[in-house]
């Protein structure tokens, strides 16, 4: 956040800054949503809908996820939120308590952590290995599982690595965690973003809705972050209890918002598989030039859309700086470049770098890295 703020402040001041620390798509919402929304708009579509979200959205979700996941779902297993970040929220909020452990794979996306605490549950911390890409097993959970585990998170694709879990072993999570009698948390707000095979969901795979709870969101698919709307198909109990909470706190999402995302969710889909290629492209070209840059290695994202690098070499004592924080901070005022340091995410050894950008700033970005860091 200091970094974030800094940044502002020389934004303001008129310094040239390259930003790779946002974490949203650079396209633009496709015209037929933002057609949808001026409709909605126009026929006075902008009262109150139910809190979980109209039947409409609902059963488009549904839908949807039927149609690219192969998954079995009704609407009265789904709550619409603003954003998938509530989803993640209204979750734990509703099912951990005080003491609960929840399983978090390391590095993990900077809310979960806070939000289990913020809940009274207890992480756990699930360390994975940059040599094996930050591959998570079945067999490292079982080694975290205690009597008082409730619930499981991941995040495939994993933002900030980039790591995906394949179907086989998303098939031996789901096993040892419904023998714990907990519950498994699929973050797949990144589904669509896999470069290689097809995107998958936990939901898909048979007994899965019991101990399965699934969030995502329109805001990296269809480039929509600032319509604030997510969901999560869960166990209708599940589901009943994350609505009571949302009815206290912000009700429904934006009835605007979500007549714009049922056209995205039934209208074309062309928008998908471009903003894929134009990220695999941007991929390629970053992981080339971060590993070109000599003591600065990086895993290859085999998903979403960030660059983990491990710049280990360039921190402690004697070295360019003592805590990767700090090196982001030098990073923003010498070189005018801004990225995400790894204490964010439970790493102390790297730096988070997102190709959600144009070539034109990736380029201007990376030589700027590599002249920090060789000069």
């Amino acid at each position: 956040m200091a970094v974030a703020a800094e940044a502002e402040r020389l934004r303001a001041e008129g310094k040239d800054l390259v930003d790779f620390g946002a974490g949203e798509p650079d396209f633009p919402t496709p015209d037929n949503v933002k057609e949808a929304a001026i409709r909605a708009i126009r026929e006075n579509f902008s009262k109150y809908t139910a809190t979980p979200g109209t039947m409409e959205l609902r059963q488009s979700i549904v839908e949807w996820h039927t149609r690219e996941l192969g998954t079995k779902y009704v609407p009265a297993e789904v709550i619409a939120t603003a954003g998938g970040k509530q989803a993640i929220f209204n979750l734990i909020c509703s099912l951990i308590n005080h003491d609960d452990e929840v399983i978090l794979p390391v590095p993990y996306w900077v809310t979960f952590a806070d939000v289990i605490n913020f809940c009274g549950g207890r992480p756990v911390m699930l360390e994975t290995s940059e040599a094996q890409n930050f591959d998570l097993t079945a067999e490292m959970i079982q080694r975290a599982i205690t009597p008082r585990t409730k619930l499981v998170v991941i995040n495939s694709p994993c933002n900030p690595s980039g790591a995906v879990v394949s179907a086989k072993e998303f098939e031996k999570i789901l096993a040892v965690t419904a023998a714990a009698d907990a519950f498994l948390l699929s973050d797949e707000c990144y589904s669509h973003f896999v470069y290689e095979g097809e995107p998958f969901s936990v939901g898909a795979l048979a007994n899965a809705k019991d101990h399965v709870v699934i969030v995502g969101s329109l805001s990296k698919t269809y480039a929509m972050t600032g319509w604030r709307v997510g969901y999560a198909l869960a166990p209708q109990p599940i589901v009943a209890a994350m609505t009571k909470l949302q009815s206290h706190s912000t009700s429904n999402p934006s009835s605007i918002a979500q007549k714009a995302s049922v056209e995205a969710l039934r209208g074309p889909q062309d928008s998908v598989p471009k903003m894929l290629a134009e990220y695999r492209r941007r991929r390629d070209f970053v992981i080339a030039k971060l590993r070109a840059i000599p003591g600065v290695t990086c895993t290859m994202p085999r998903g979403a859309f960030y660059a983990y690098p491990n710049v280990a070499s360039f921190i402690g004592a004697g070295k360019l700086a003592p805590t990767a924080n700090d090196l982001a901070k030098r990073l923003l005022r010498e070189a005018g470049v801004v990225v995400v340091a790894g204490e964010a995410f439970g790493t102390a050894d790297h730096f988070r770098l997102s190709y959600a950008t144009s070539m034109t700033q990736l380029e201007k970005g990376l030589q700027r890295l590599h002249t920090f860091f060789t000069q």
